[in-house]
């Protein structure tokens, strides 16, 4: 059966989750994980995307978002292509380093939100990286860590977090240490955290239950109604292709370079660096696809994928 399309919507709760390509690592280093965060962070405050958790493990990431005015896929566009060009040039390598489809289901707050900051800060426990709550305590690469301490970072959004455990440090860190003597740490996906909750039959018994009605959406059936009409009538594609362009009509205009001849397949030495510098950007900054730029560039897929290959400066942003 055909993959079902991802639902996107502005100003709503994402759980994310991406691995790499056959379980490989996706982070080598403290450097790489330091670099995926900044780029995280830097990408957040450009589209309004409020970060309320995050778990890092060497092949896999777990995000809980609050998408911004663009909707998830542009913003998860530019995050994976975006790290993957910087990875792939610090590391001398070559090729995809994300599994082609990152996973999300779009959450209703009110009955999840608390759960879905614990199932993301446990997942070093399903990891083997932490095995009691003190080494929990002590992973930076989740935000648990910055929950628990100072947080460094203006684009974590901790303050609202703690908002739900009553501004309390200690309340949180309670309902993590009862998720860790659970026997079982749920998995989300194919309904996790309906197990976790007693089952599906338990669950929908109960008042005003939050039911799981499609496999994208994790909400009551009201919920999962009106996200599926949102769903119809919301779409990033037009608002990325009029930022495209608008990026590619600023690059020609300041290199005095007429669009046409951009388009039109021009191969003069100055339209063809000009390509060059429109092609890396739009692919590492905005995760736009290669075929979409080669159809408003004048060149091939295969064009824009050399030009990925042989470009050699990466500067993260």
């Amino acid at each position: 059966m055909p993959r079902q399309a991802r639902i996107d919507a502005t100003g709503v709760i994402h759980y994310v989750m991406a691995r790499g390509m056959e379980r490989k690592p996706i982070f080598r280093d403290n450097t790489d994980r330091e670099l995926f965060l900044q780029r995280l962070g830097t990408l957040a405050e450009k589209t309004s995307t409020t970060v309320y958790a995050f778990a890092l493990t060497p092949n896999h990431f777990h995000l809980l978002l609050r998408s911004g005015p663009e909707g998830l896929s542009l913003f998860m566009r530019r995050l994976l292509t975006g790290y993957a060009v910087s990875f792939n040039k610090r590391h001398r390598r070559s090729g995809h380093l994300f599994r082609d489809r990152y996973s999300s289901v779009v959450c209703e707050e009110n009955p999840y939100f608390m759960e879905l900051i614990r199932y993301v800060h446990l997942n070093p426990f399903r990891a083997h990286i932490a095995n009691t709550i003190e080494q929990l305590d002590g992973y930076s690469w989740s935000s648990h860590y910055y929950l628990t301490r100072k947080n460094p970072f203006p684009w974590y959004n901790a303050p609202y977090v703690l908002q739900w455990f009553g501004n309390s440090k200690k309340t949180y860190r309670t309902f993590i240490r009862e998720g860790i003597k659970k026997k079982h740490l749920p998995d989300l996906s194919g309904g996790g955290i309906i197990r976790s909750l007693g089952g599906l039959t338990d669950t929908v018994r109960r008042k005003n239950a939050p039911v799981r009605a499609d496999g994208r959406i994790l909400g009551t059936g009201t919920f999962v109604k009106n996200m599926l009409k949102r769903k119809q009538t919301y779409s990033p594609v037009g608002k990325r292709t009029e930022k495209m362009k608008k990026i590619i009509g600023s690059y020609c205009k300041k290199a005095d370079i007429q669009l046409a001849a951009l388009q039109g397949g021009a191969r003069s030495r100055p339209v063809s660096r000009l390509r060059v510098e429109i092609a890396f950007d739009l692919v590492k900054d905005l995760g736009i696809s290669y075929a979409e730029i080669g159809r408003q560039l004048g060149i091939t897929t295969s064009a824009v994928s050399r030009i990925m290959e042989r470009r050699k400066e990466d500067k993260p942003r």
